[in-house]
C-alpha cells in the first residue's frame, strides 16, 4: 500500500480534508481510560494530531517513511516506520506491551490491511476487555452547491475504477460488509458504521490536487494515463465556474466502525 503512495506524500498530506472534532469526543468517550492510542497507518499524522488532544500518549505508525516526514511533531505523538509484516514481537517492542493500549484507531487505511493479521495485532495491545479498535474512511466528496462538478467528479471516478486496488471497495461499501470481530463499545447496541462528515474549503486547483493524490491517480500515470487530461480538466474548470478561484465547500461523509475487545 505504501508504494502508492511514495510519489504524492506531499501532496497527500497537503490536500487531504481533516476529521471532526466530533469523530474524536465520540471515540474517546467509549474507552474508560486515555492513556495510550495507537495510530495505524498514520500517515502524514492526521488522525494523531487529534487524538494528542485526548490521550496522553499516542504512538503513530506507518509503512511510508516518505509520508511520516509529513506528520506534524507533538511532544506526546512517537512516530514509527513499520514493515508491512512486522511480527508482534516486534510491535510489543516499537509501539507498546501486550495489553497496554486503550484505543486502537485506523483512519483511511483499513482497507490497506490484512484483517485477520491486524486484529490479532490489536487484540494483543489493547487491554481488555474495555480496549477500543475504531476504524473509519471517508468517501467521495460532495461540492456544496456544486452539482455540476459533482456530475464531472462520478464521470472521472467511474473511468478510474479499473485503476483502483480491489480492497478500496471497501470504501465504497463504507466498511458495511467489512468483517468485524468486536462488540459494541458501551452505550451502543452496534459497532456502525456511525455517519459523520468532514469539510475542506477548495477551489479548483485544490480540488484537482485532491484527486492526484489518489492511489488510482499514480497507479494510471504509471501506466502512462493521465487521468485528468485536458478534456477533463476543461469540464471541471466549466463546472466550477469562473476563473477557477472561488472557494466551494467540499464535504466529504465519513464512517466509523468501532468496537470493544470481546471477553474470552
Amino acid at each position: 500500500m505504501a508504494n502508492l503512495f511514495l510519489k504524492q506524500a506531499k501532496q497527500y498530506a497537503a490536500t487531504r480534508p481533516a476529521y471532526p472534532p466530533e469523530l474524536f469526543d465520540f471515540i474517546a468517550s467509549k474507552t474508560p481510560r486515555r492513556d495510550l492510542a495507537w495510530d495505524v497507518g498514520t500517515g502524514s499524522g492526521q488522525a494523531a494530531v487529534s487524538l494528542a488532544k485526548l490521550y496522553r500518549e499516542v504512538v503513530g505508525t506507518d509503512t511510508s517513511a516518505q509520508q511520516l516526514a509529513y506528520a506534524p511533531r507533538l511532544p506526546n505523538v512517537r512516530y514509527v516506520h513499520t514493515p508491512p509484516d512486522a511480527p508482534l514481537h516486534a510491535l510489543h517492542a516499537a509501539v507498546a506491551p501486550p495489553a497496554s493500549a486503550d484505543l486502537v484507531a485506523v483512519a483511511q487505511a483499513f482497507h490497506w490491511l490484512d484483517l485477520p493479521s491486524f486484529y490479532a495485532q490489536a487484540r494483543s495491545l489493547l487491554r481488555a476487555p474495555h480496549g477500543v479498535l475504531a476504524a473509519w474512511c471517508y468517501t467521495e466528496p460532495r461540492v456544496q452547491g456544486g452539482a455540476a462538478v459533482d456530475a464531472a467528479f462520478w464521470r472521472l471516478y467511474r473511468a478510474s475504477q479499473p485503476h483502483w486496488a480491489p480492497n478500496r471497495r471497501m470504501v465504497d461499501d463504507e466498511y458495511r460488509g467489512v468483517d468485524f470481530p468486536f462488540d459494541p463499545v458501551e452505550g451502543e447496541t452496534h459497532t456502525g458504521p456511525f455517519e459523520f462528515s468532514t469539510a475542506k474549503d477548495m477551489d479548483l486547483d485544490d480540488y484537482l490536487a485532491y484527486i492526484t493524490s489518489w492511489s488510482a491517480y499514480q497507479t494510471a500515470k504509471d501506466k502512462g494515463i493521465e487521468l485528468l487530461d485536458e478534456a477533463t480538466v476543461q469540464e471541471f474548470a466549466a463546472a466550477w465556474g469562473g476563473d477557477g478561484k472561488e472557494v466551494k465547500t467540499v464535504r466529504f461523509p465519513i464512517f466509523l466502525r468501532i468496537g470493544k475487545v470481546r471477553s474470552e
